[in-house]
């Protein structure tokens, strides 16, 4: 069997596919990619199919070497990356040699690089899905973080890969904005907040914190308050509790009125918090880049709206690819 071997684990890097669909009915979030439009175009680069197994990793991305001859790509946050000491591009078709080592430098900009390689990586599926779910264990290679040593199994190459040197068009590939516009979908438990409370929580600029991860991004920056009332039976005292309801994956909680929190992939599924609006699927490929210290801001929308814009996220899928197959000719 081919691997790949993990010289260093970087700062956090797990294996992440397009994640575990279908058992948020047993309280199993879908983990998978955080960022999935750069997940998908690191997989194109490479040739793999869309759903292929590849690499997550925050801040300060893994060195790796290969065994073999492979199709390797780097997308997601503005990084320095090196194959064999040499400079190399990213959102870019690489090829690497065996013996040949993949290495990360320092992050100019956004927060999570992807690493997809020709063939996938062949962890065995858990429930559907390729992808780490650290809180448990499960999944990826051996339900963790990836370590110095690990040598991970790769699946075997499709034919067609973009050819060395192939790369996204620039108007193809992410952008850092200085304050990072997320579009949010009102509704679930916001009734609890007064409208003074809702309008003031669409104006603010916050402030990431340092607890955002793949769970959740904890905000910081404003003070919202609550509807005061009688809290019905199994709420608790606080205003901020409601009786349990499920979560949906980007839903934005907000205990205490104080730290907002947008939950991600690997967020529990339910709970007693009010929880006031979702951040859209497509936006959360935003989040995913937004770190520690940046800056965010909520954008009300409708559910037509966000609907169009993971149809437009499609689109764009398709001329990336379309731009791959015309620059290989």
């Amino acid at each position: 069997m081919t691997e790949l071997i993990v010289r260093s684990g970087g700062l956090s890097t797990t294996v992440q596919d397009t994640g575990r669909d279908g058992q948020y009915a047993i309280g199993m979030p879908p983990s998978g990619a955080v960022d999935q439009y750069s997940f998908a175009v690191a997989n194109a680069l490479v040739g793999n199919p869309p759903g292929a197994a590849a690499l997550e990793a925050t801040y300060l991305g893994p060195e790796l070497e290969f065994t073999d001859a492979r199709s390797v790509a780097v997308t997601g946050a503005d990084c320095t990356i090196t194959l064999n000491g040499e400079p190399a591009p990213t959102w870019t078709a690489l090829r690497a040699s065996a013996g040949d080592v993949l290495a990360f430098g320092p992050i100019r900009a956004g927060a999570r690089p992807y690493v997809a390689v020709g063939g996938g990586i062949d962890v065995p599926p858990y429930l559907g899905s390729r992808s780490t779910y650290l809180l448990t264990g499960i999944g990826g290679f051996q339900g963790r973080a990836l370590a110095a040593g690990d040598r991970l199994p790769l699946g075997e190459p499709a034919d067609g890969a973009p050819a060395a040197g192939v790369a996204v068009p620039e108007e193809l590939r992410i952008e850092f904005p200085a304050v990072t516009e997320l579009r949010f979908v009102v509704g679930l438990c916001a009734y609890r907040l007064t409208e003074r409370a809702l309008r003031s929580f669409l104006e603010v600029e916050w402030k990431v914190t340092k607890d955002a991860d793949r769970v959740g991004y904890r905000l910081r920056g404003g003070s919202l308050e609550f509807v005061e009332r009688e809290q019905p039976f199994g709420a608790g005292r606080d205003q901020a509790n409601v009786v349990d309801l499920g979560y949906p994956v980007g839903s934005v909680q907000v205990p205490g009125g104080d730290e907002p929190i947008v939950l991600l992939n690997d967020a529990v599924t339910g709970g007693g918090y009010a929880t006031i609006g979702t951040v859209i699927s497509v936006d959360r490929d935003r989040v995913a880049q937004a770190r520690t210290g940046g800056r965010v801001r909520f954008a009300p929308v409708d559910v037509e709206a966000a609907v169009a814009a993971r149809r437009e996220r499609r689109v764009r899928l398709e001329k990336v690819r379309a731009a791959l197959v015309v620059e290989q000719r």
